[in-house]
């Protein structure tokens, strides 16, 4: 049984440095929709290193698509470009070298990831983040609960009206 129907949004865009900023914006922002908050920082590091690798080697155009799929406990993000070139591989960065890394940091922070060949279309690189079980809300006020000692019965107050004073304003009025 599904308790819980499969979500999805998709991107296409070119991979250029401008544009992945803003593809790291939505997919923080649809992630906070799903309520799924915590997974953000990990989902934006890893579109943002697979983005990179589209930019930086991907050929002949920087087109590429970007899927977001939440199914049941398992978010999968993944980016299709159009470069059916050797798969990417994780490399062993030199401790001085400024790139290289983006394979190993999804690695590091995801529970899978790999690649999906598409012939000579191209090829899917994804990874996944386990998604937090879903919290139950909260009703939308307290539970009433009766206490121990029933509260004091009411009792009519017997004081008298209290009447108004009126005074005479400063001519005597």
């Amino acid at each position: 049984m599904i308790s819980q129907p499969s979500r999805q949004c998709t991107v296409e865009l070119q991979a250029l440095p401008s544009r992945i900023g803003q593809v790291r914006r939505i997919v923080s922002a649809q992630l906070r929709y799903w309520h799924l908050d915590p997974l953000i920082d990990e989902a934006a590091l890893g579109v943002t290193e697979l983005l990179t690798n589209v930019h930086r080697h991907a050929e002949p155009d920087k087109m590429c698509t970007v899927e977001i799929e939440l199914l049941l406990d398992r978010l999968t993000i993944s980016v299709q470009d159009h470069d059916p070139t050797l798969p990417p591989a994780v490399r062993k960065a030199d401790g001085m070298a400024t790139g290289g890394r983006g394979l190993a940091l999804i690695a590091a922070v995801s529970e899978a990831w790999g690649v999906r060949p598409l012939g000579e279309s191209g090829k899917t690189v994804w990874f996944t983040l386990a998604a937090p079980s879903p919290t139950p809300a909260l009703p939308p006020y307290p539970l009433y609960e009766p206490t121990a000692t029933p509260a004091p019965a009411f009792r009519e107050s017997r004081a008298r009206p209290v009447r108004e004073r009126v005074s005479a304003g400063p001519s005597g009025v």
